[in-house]
């Protein structure tokens, strides 16, 4: 695991992120994602200096076209947004997670979460 990796895990293990289960390292299909939450169908990738040529590029879109065509939702960050900006990347997942919670209402809800935050 990178750095900002180590970083953004300490904020999701132990379901910290509104009781969402979030796995590290998880094998879909023949890609390895950076983080995935199976009750959400949402992949998290943190992009380092290795993501920054164009063949890495393309590699990355047809990853994620293929991760879209299971109904997975992708974000993505650099590196340096979870190293320098930790509180924004929060921010953005959170707003990913009620965005997919609005778009399927059958996404099994944590024990305690508080759905205030949708409105």
């Amino acid at each position: 695991m990178t750095f900002g990796e180590v970083l953004l895990w300490n904020q999701l293990k132990l379901n910290q992120l509104w009781g969402f289960d979030f796995d590290r390292q998880r094998c879909i299909d023949n890609y390895i994602v950076d983080f995935y939450c199976k009750e959400l169908m949402l992949v998290i990738e943190i992009d380092g200096m290795s993501h920054n040529s164009e063949e890495a590029f393309l590699k990355d879109e047809m990853r994620e076209n293929r991760l879209k065509s299971f109904g997975i939702t992708v974000i993505r960050f650099t590196e340096s947004e979870v190293k320098y900006d930790m509180d924004n990347v929060i921010r953005a997942i959170e707003g990913a997670v009620i965005d997919i919670i609005k778009r399927n209402p059958k996404v099994k809800l944590p024990v305690g979460f508080d759905i205030s935050v949708l409105d």
